[in-house]
């Protein structure tokens, strides 16, 4: 779906009340009752053929096309006359199911292999969106370069894709795997979008849990670590949310899964402390403008730069402003002087100059994948 696509934001709404809760927090779950999603079903019944294809595309680059279409399956299952949504759920999630089956499957040899060969592994971020799953399997370890590559290559047949600017900074991989749609991405000991962060990426294993998927287990962080590497990619990298983001951390929230104190220490070890309150209150002000009754602690609030700041929809994501994300920069650069951090102090000054040249190539040929 393009991005300027006019039903966007009509699309937007729609999943958004699919995936939130819409009620207060000591109610039963809302979506147990499929009463609730019933005008929701109603409005998804007036689109086209076409418009349901938008929709899903749109659900499908959100990560939210399980729990949306669950939801949404669920209340056309109950009142009947739906039976074209209901059929157009079912499809639509028996294919995703066999594609997210076939995705952890396949993540599983590569943790052992590389764990095998003396580099220690967790999934990131790809979990975090569960029943859902990415567009690509994220992973990071403490292993060399050179073990990965070679573990990739020999065990996996895996090609290894082209690097960007923003890939050899950040130390991280990009492999295609026979018979795997999703690429497998590897970050290798560090992380932040110049490869900067070396103390939290050290967290990642110290701190991290396992987490049953099925039949299962996978090593993936602990969720202040999880908070710290999403803050990383939504405020420090990418600038914009996906619904899932929203999603998988008003649960931690609403499930008090954050030690905070924990959070704040970590976060001012890699001087990202004002980047994770304002992530944890965006997501908190998204989700309850949708019924939700999330709350930061005042203290984390305190941190927050600029109360604000809101997430826009522009294209097909929810996007942060680009004034307030160069202040947290800012303060970023400065912690690293402050502690005297020379690898963020030598990587995170060529963060600027390949932003700019990100845009400057999208600009001219609507792709910045060579740069960033």
């Amino acid at each position: 779906m393009p991005s300027d696509h006019p039903r966007t934001a009509q699309y937007v709404d729609i999943l958004s009340r699919l995936i939130f809760p819409g009620q207060p927090d000591d109610s039963p779950p809302y979506h147990e009752n499929p009463g609730n999603i019933y005008p929701l079903l109603q409005r998804v019944c007036d689109l086209s053929a076409v418009e349901l294809a938008d929709l899903l595309c749109l659900a499908d680059a959100h990560h939210v096309t399980v729990r949306a279409l669950e939801a949404l399956r669920r209340s056309a299952t109950a009142f009947p006359g739906h039976d074209r949504i209901r059929s157009w759920c079912e499809g639509t999630l028996a294919h995703e199911d066999a594609r997210i089956t076939h995705a952890v499957e396949n993540l599983i040899p590569i943790c052992a292999a590389l764990e095998a060969a003396g580099a220690q592994v967790a999934v990131i971020k790809t979990l975090d969106h569960w029943p859902d799953l990415g567009s690509d399997l994220d992973l990071y370890t403490d292993g060399d370069e050179s073990t990965v590559l070679r573990v990739m290559a020999q065990e996996f047949d895996a090609q290894q894709e082209p690097r960007s600017w923003g890939d050899r900074l950040a130390n991280k991989w990009n492999f295609k795997l026979p018979d795997l749609p999703e690429l497998v991405e590897i970050h290798v000991r560090y992380l932040g979008q110049t490869g900067e962060q070396k103390a939290l990426a050290r967290r990642v294993l110290a701190r991290s849990v396992t987490r049953t998927v099925g039949a299962h287990s996978f090593r993936v962080p602990a969720p202040e670590e999880r908070v710290l590497i999403s803050t990383l990619q939504r405020m420090y990298r990418h600038l914009y949310f996906r619904l899932c983001d929203m999603a998988d951390f008003a649960i931690l929230l609403h499930d008090g899964a954050i030690d905070f104190s924990e959070l704040r220490r970590a976060a001012e070890l890699g001087g990202i402390w004002p980047g994770v309150a304002t992530f944890l209150q965006l997501i908190a002000e998204y989700v309850n403008s949708y019924g939700g009754q999330l709350e930061i602690p005042r203290e984390v609030l305190a941190a927050v730069p600029s109360h604000r700041l809101r997430v826009h929809l522009g294209g097909k994501f929810l996007r942060v402003s680009k004034g307030p994300a160069a202040s947290l920069y800012g303060s970023q650069l400065l912690n690293a002087g402050r502690h005297a951090d020379f690898r963020a102090l030598y990587r995170l000054p060529l963060l600027p100059p390949l932003a700019i040249s990100a845009f400057v190539a999208y600009r001219l040929t609507g792709n910045d994948k060579g740069v960033w």
